[in-house]
């Protein structure tokens, strides 16, 4: 999959996320996912809130690997200030 489509797919699913994805082939991406919709949730369920969204990729084979980091709007202010 190619990074706009993995962006596309993750901000059309995850309520008002913004995504940045890089990758090196295509198939190993790297993802930064912020968004409300991980207020309150521990960082395992914001992990699992996003591998539920790119699963069919992954089982399919399109994506092999991912390393991700999540934050709420908050917590991206708070690391970028």
């Amino acid at each position: 999959m190619q990074p706009a489509e993995i962006q596309s797919l993750l901000e059309s699913s995850i309520d008002d996320a913004q995504v940045q994805v890089t990758t090196d082939d295509g198939r190993h991406i790297a993802i930064v996912v912020i968004s409300p919709a991980f207020e309150g949730l521990t960082p395992v369920k914001k992990q699992q809130l996003v591998y539920s969204v790119l699963n069919d990729a992954i089982s399919s084979g399109d994506v092999h690997a991912v390393q991700m980091k999540t934050f709420t709007p908050a917590q991206w202010a708070a690391q970028n200030t």
